[in-house]
């Protein structure tokens, strides 16, 4: 009879980054092509990928209590599925905060930031598909530099766009409303930074 096959954690880590890459794809499509009416169905849509998601990080947690071995260490693997549902829930929560402020319009700073955010999703999924081969691969190191730079670009970004804002309008509620959002797609790049650095920082406890 022959062994079952081994739980293989690294591409369980690229199967987590998908979703958050499918979260982040569908916010910048959802606010690109605003549509207050189609609104519902894109949250309800969002929420199945992040329900998704969550089952998935529970799978390999679960596993983990029955691994022997791991390929790396548990807190590690603990802690880098759940960096990697965080950005998916981050943005979730962007999509959350446009409906429950009743948002009309999306001013173009904060499709600059969507736009962001999917390349940093994209960024991390990538670095996860280099991750199982970190001790050969040529290409990681310049990915999480990468990722890092981006979140830098949402930094300045954030910075940028709430400084025009309150430049621009007297408004409170706007002022509110937007600086609450822009604040939440800080956090989406913030999230792939810290995922970015756990895979740096087990690299180093490996090489």
């Amino acid at each position: 009879m022959g062994r079952k096959k081994d739980f293989n954690y690294f591409e369980a880590f690229v199967d987590l980054s998908k979703y958050s890459l499918e979260a982040a794809k569908l916010l910048n499509d959802t606010l690109n092509n605003f549509n207050t009416m189609l609104l519902p169905d894109k949250i309800k849509e969002m929420h199945e990928i992040e329900h998704s998601a969550d089952l998935a990080k529970h799978k390999v947690i679960n596993r983990l209590f029955k691994e022997f071995l791991p390929p790396i260490e548990r807190e590690d693997i603990i802690s880098l599925s759940q960096k990697i549902d965080d950005i998916t829930d981050a943005v979730e929560d962007v999509l959350i905060r446009i409906d429950i402020y009743n948002v009309k319009s999306i001013p173009p700073e904060i499709l600059e930031f969507t736009n962001l955010i999917v390349e940093c999703c994209n960024s991390i999924h990538k670095a996860l598909l280099e991750f199982q081969n970190f001790k050969k691969s040529k290409e990681l190191p310049s990915l999480i530099i990468k990722v890092n730079s981006l979140e830098e670009e949402g930094d300045a970004l954030y910075v940028n766009a709430v400084r025009k804002m309150y430049r621009s309008s007297k408004d409170p509620i706007t002022l509110m409303i937007w600086t609450e959002v822009l604040q939440r797609l800080e956090i989406c790049c913030d999230a792939c930074e810290d995922v970015a650095d756990d895979i740096e920082s087990v690299v180093m406890k490996n090489s």
